[in-house]
């Protein structure tokens, strides 16, 4: 029990303090589950427990390091330029418009199952347009992040894992799911106008019209395509297919990209370095949160807060609110997303709760259904135990907290309209 209230008090004091500014996301997710750690007499320990976390993660890091390299060094030379004249050309200069269009491309990036992939696809892709045209960053993180939550396909990491964890076709988790995404897309998609809508509105009271006109204007004047356009177009669409296949390990993937990429661009080793100086300070910083990131994660399995949690959860329904555990959990998923990293709740949470449900007589596959509706679906782009949340924030140059307080509530919304889409369905038992 005191070691679940360490648990609660450690993601709350983290939660707390990033929302609140007062520090940064570094040293939060690095002081406070140390002190937490330190408190439950866990001692030099807790270093080993750090190490362990970081060593999961090593992969991820180099992955988003290079992958930030890569794609700066396309930037740079001009692979983005025709896509975004054309793309002008297309939607237009309307907000309410491009917004959408974010999120079309981000769902359909998003249909190889990777939450990584989408964002370093989708968002480099149109982050010059949105600051061309003075649309609000964080919308774009905003849109983003709910395209790839409201797509739990049967190949997606939740529907895997749980999948996995209970013994159980991915098939027959997601197709009772299928009217439930939906209606969670059609929320995606009427947010999304919605957003862009405000913007135009925004920008129209700020006079600045004006601006997104030019902008237009001399964005699709830029259609002649730089040099190495369709080589650089090729030497992408290699790296992020043999990434997408499994085939290379994704670190190396983009580490040999981003070597290609800079000698084929910029062959003098003068614009090399230039090229590494200008994007080294983003990849630094998502390193080193990605590293806190680790830490936190690894203090939190290793000492056992996240089992305990569980644990305290579990043993304190009572018997006759058994049957109710997958409309709570439903109702609770999105939020829990903030506490628990994906492989502790889907190998470690989900089983007990799901042994626990079967007790009252209900099967198995609603509590993975409930699950699916938010935990690392809808709230994998904002927990701070997913890497992923680091690399939506560091491509759109947004904070953590400015991430956190304006998509939680549109991702937490998503996760309800799909619950009382499941429960009008009788998916999930009331």
């Amino acid at each position: 029990m005191l070691l679940a209230t360490l648990g609660v008090l450690t993601i709350l004091a983290l939660m707390s303090a990033i929302l609140s500014k007062r520090i940064s996301p570094i040293v939060a997710l690095v002081v406070i589950p140390v002190v937490a750690a330190l408190i439950g007499g866990f001692g030099l320990r807790t270093g080993k427990f750090m190490i362990a976390g970081i060593e999961s993660i090593s992969g991820v890091i180099g992955m988003f390091v290079f992958a930030i390299l890569f794609f700066g060094t396309m930037t740079d030379a001009g692979m983005l330029k025709p896509f975004i004249a054309w793309l002008l050309r297309v939607i237009g200069r309307k907000p309410s418009r491009i917004v959408p269009g974010t999120a079309l491309l981000a769902l359909l990036v998003h249909l190889d199952g990777s939450g990584a992939v989408t964002f370093l696809v989708t968002i480099p892709a149109v982050l010059p347009l949105y600051d061309e045209l003075g649309i609000d960053r964080r919308i774009l993180a905003c849109v983003a992040s709910m395209a790839a939550g409201v797509n739990f396909l049967p190949w997606t990491g939740p529907t895997l894992r749980a999948s996995a964890a209970l013994h159980l076709s991915p098939s027959a988790l997601f197709t009772p799911l299928i009217a439930v995404q939906i209606v969670g897309l059609i929320f995606v998609f009427a947010t999304s106008w919605l957003l862009g809508r405000r913007e135009e509105r925004r920008l129209e009271a700020r006079a600045m019209i004006p601006n997104i006109v030019s902008a237009e204007s001399r964005l699709t004047r830029e259609v002649e395509r730089p040099p190495f356009f369709l080589l650089n177009v090729l030497i992408t669409l290699v790296v992020l297919g043999t990434m997408i296949s499994g085939k290379i390990d994704p670190a190396i993937a983009f580490m040999l990209g981003t070597v290609i990429a800079l000698t084929v661009n910029f062959p003098s080793l003068k614009a090399q370095q230039e090229r590494i100086a200008a994007h080294a300070p983003a990849a630094i910083l998502m390193a080193s949160i990605l590293f806190a990131a680790g830490s936190f994660t690894g203090i939190m399995k290793g000492t056992g807060m996240v089992t305990a949690m569980a644990s305290v959860v579990v043993n304190h329904i009572p018997q006759h609110g058994l049957r109710l555990i997958p409309l709570a959990l439903a109702c609770t998923s999105m939020p829990l997303s903030l506490f628990f990293d994906p492989d502790s709740f889907y190998f470690g949470v989900l089983p007990v709760l799901a042994n626990a449900a079967a007790s009252a007589g209900l099967p198995t596959v609603t509590v993975a259904h409930a699950a699916l509706l938010g935990l690392h679906t809808t709230g994998f782009p904002v927990s701070p135990l997913t890497p992923a949340t680091y690399l939506v924030v560091g491509l759109s140059d947004v904070t953590l907290a400015q991430h956190q307080r304006f998509t939680i509530p549109f991702l937490f919304a998503a996760s309800l309209l799909m619950t009382i889409t499941a429960v009008l369905l009788r998916i999930l038992p009331l």
